[in-house]
């Protein structure tokens, strides 16, 4: 298999550059930037330290879907679409783990993924994903008479907030209680915002340093306290996670799945 990484310039594009030359069965099959970029031209495994590779990292991704068996998306959302018709057009499975998609974003995936196999998923770490499960079961066992708090911290660069994860567990929350998140979400509060509503679900976003990621999911109740939570101190993890994914891909039908699907929890 020939996996290519769009983006391998940046810091989780590096990361992904080394997970696949690390990993056993598959192969580089090249990397992008977007035009400009200083990386422009060197060597793609020179770019992460390793031995070069005889790839240099272009600025066509549609050369890159058309060499590659599945290609790894964690860019920006303006690049999605493209990237899905690409997809689409040369018969390239994704995995993408960019968030902060808007809803035309997310149905150019949805488009995709009626042509060939995309895995999407806000946080490709296996430890998120099982993360994802408890919140949908602790919500489920406790109802509304314990009150969800969302709080998680990223690096002073991340540009979305909340970040995809939080919103992910924010869902899977709401699930567990058998409501629609739009309909109990609170993302801000300032000023006097009076007591808080039952069955709210609540997030806290910070912004600081280099951390990579922590969530965490408090639920709380009158005279105690749960909370479950995960910290990703390398973004090793998403990079192996994602390259797990596109090996998943595999002769799969056309589709769009979840790491939940890739892990075999549905």
């Amino acid at each position: 298999m020939k996996i290519g990484i769009v983006g391998c310039a940046g810091r989780m594009g590096r990361n992904l550059v080394r997970a696949v030359l690390a990993a056993e069965g598959v192969a580089l099959a090249g990397g992008t930037e977007t035009a400009g970029n200083p990386a422009i031209d060197e060597d793609v495994a020179v770019l992460v330290g390793e031995p070069a590779c005889g790839l240099t990292v272009g600025n066509d991704p549609a050369a890159l879907l058309d060499a590659g068996d599945v290609v790894i998306d964690f860019t920006v959302p303006a690049a999605v679409i493209g990237h899905a018709s690409l997809a689409a057009r040369h018969g390239c499975a994704l995995v993408v783990g960019t968030t902060g998609l808007a809803s035309e974003q997310q149905e150019a995936l949805a488009a995709a993924g009626e042509v060939v196999p995309v895995v999407q998923a806000a946080n490709m770490s296996v430890g998120v994903n099982l993360l994802l499960g408890l919140t949908r079961q602790v919500a489920a066992i406790l109802g509304d008479d314990y009150d969800i708090e969302i709080v998680e911290m990223h690096h002073r660069h991340k540009v979305d907030a909340p970040s995809g994860t939080a919103l992910a567990l924010g869902h899977a929350a709401a699930a567990g209680r058998g409501i629609a998140l739009d309909a109990v979400s609170q993302r801000v509060r300032d000023g006097h915002v009076g007591s808080r509503r039952r069955g709210e679900i609540g997030f806290a976003t910070l912004r600081g340093g280099d951390v990579v990621g922590d969530h965490t999911v408090v639920f709380a109740g009158d005279g105690e306290r749960i909370e479950i939570g995960h910290r990703a101190s390398s973004r090793e993890v998403f990079a192996r996670g994602a390259v797990r994914a596109a090996q998943w891909t595999a002769g799969r039908p056309p589709g769009l799945y979840s790491m939940r699907n890739v892990l075999g929890l549905e």
